[in-house]
């Protein structure tokens, strides 16, 4: 959530943002610069009247000090109203914040000043290239027919057990995603973060710490009878840990990992690009967050991509690093860069994770602080990123490995998978 006194005192470059972020309604700024105006009014009626009544309440205790009883009594039918005028005013305070807060959540977050402007992913920039495009055999196959062959995925079943685009892994496949999970872990705990095992469901007030509310209401499952929601990703539950802290500076920076099935409607998605793991309800997926000085926000972005791309390394994956545009970029980033593996036998890239710096987007709204050397208190910045997301990892591993009879895998899974390679 943005910040009203940035707000007041950078509105033009408030307004160039949201312009860069293709944000369609700028007047909103405007709305709620006047918004903020009548509260700072109400607040001083409010306060004023307070001050009064507290004053007059003193005045008549001191009259009955004296014994001057008509006099305090005199007093009170003076004051007999100003309780009710005072809760009036109260309550129109109320509500003129609560309308605000209403108004200033729909803000997304401001872009850094290197987002590229640009409305469509087309219009991202390519940062770096690593590894190498295999070429296939002429009898490949995409991953979707790989799984039937190798039988790692009944797609059908799931379907019966809950509805499309809910997979049930099974035997190698079942241990290929436990392989890939625990890999990721022991990468990211070496690297010094935390491993965390989170709820699954979060309370409507987590949802909008992390900004998945209001934004991304229709993308998250609803348990309404108990105001639930499915958790689209481990950020939200993790990031949230720390809400309404204040962090001691010996503490920085949090570093913190999780592995947790995600679970996404997906709402609107259609066509070849959904096909097999492409795009999916539920996946699994392992998180890494951090909570940092905001000083040092930058340098941790750059230090968690390079975390990211050597994780690829290691997987042998083609790959590339993508700064988004700020049209592409979600309502709470800063600053994004996706990370995409090459599918030889799709012949595209497939997204498999996003590094995203929050600045203190995030922790304003959860009231992430740390103290300064001066004894004030500062929102952190909040970062984290996909490290990584298994779908689409795992259709580019079994496309770019396959061989006529089996399906080599990455040295790094040797251990962890307990063979070298999948059999049919």
């Amino acid at each position: 959530m943005l910040q009203i006194n940035y707000l007041r005192q950078h509105t033009a470059i408030v307004k160039d943002g949201l312009a860069k972020k293709n944000f369609p309604n700028l007047a909103l700024v405007d709305e709620l610069l006047s918004a903020d105006e009548a509260i700072r009014k109400q607040k001083i009626t409010t306060e004023t009247q307070q001050a009064s009544l507290n004053s007059a309440s003193k005045e008549i205790g001191l009259l009955m000090a004296k014994g001057d009883k008509d006099a305090a009594e005199q007093k009170r039918a003076e004051v007999a109203g100003w309780k009710d005028d005072l809760a009036a005013n109260k309550l129109a305070l109320q509500k003129l914040e609560e309308d605000f807060t209403a108004m200033l959540l729909q803000l997304p977050n401001l872009p850094h000043s290197s987002v590229p402007n640009g409305k469509t992913p087309e219009d991202n920039e390519v940062v770096r290239e690593g590894g190498t495009i295999p070429e296939l055999m002429p009898a490949a196959k995409p991953h979707w027919e790989l799984i039937k062959d190798y039988d790692l995925i009944d797609f059908e079943t799931g379907a019966k057990i809950a509805g499309s685009g809910f997979p049930l892994y099974k035997g190698k496949g079942a241990k290929l995603q436990r392989s890939l999970i625990q890999y990721f872990l022991d990468y990211n705990t070496e690297a010094g973060y935390t491993e965390y095992m989170p709820p699954l469901m979060v309370n409507e007030t987590t949802a909008y710490g992390t900004g998945q509310l209001p934004d991304k209401e229709g993308q998250m499952y609803h348990i309404t009878a108990d105001g639930f929601y499915l958790i689209p990703t481990a950020e939200v539950p993790v990031t949230n840990i720390y809400a309404n802290e204040i962090v001691k500076d010996d503490a920085l920076p949090v570093k913190m990992t999780a592995y947790t099935p995600c679970f996404r409607r997906e709402a609107g998605s259609f066509g070849s690009d959904v096909r097999g793991l492409n795009r999916v309800h539920q996946f699994d997926k392992v998180e890494i967050i951090q909570l940092v000085h905001p000083a040092k926000s930058y340098e941790v972005l750059e230090e968690m991509v390079n975390h990211i791309e050597r994780l690829l390394q290691f997987l042998e994956l083609p790959y590339r690093i993508l700064r988004l545009c700020g049209g592409d970029m979600s309502f709470t980033s800063a600053l994004t860069y996706d990370f995409e593996v090459y599918s030889a036998a799709q012949k595209k890239w497939l997204e498999v994770s996003s590094v995203s710096n929050f600045e203190n987007y995030q922790t304003n709204r959860m009231k992430i602080r740390y103290k300064e050397s001066d004894g004030k208190t500062q929102l952190l910045h909040s970062l984290n990123g996909s490290s990584l997301a298994l779908p689409r990892i795992v259709a580019a591993l079994l496309e770019n490995n396959q061989q006529e009879e089996f399906i080599s895998l990455p040295k790094v899974l040797h251990s962890y998978f307990g063979a070298t390679m999948l059999e049919g």
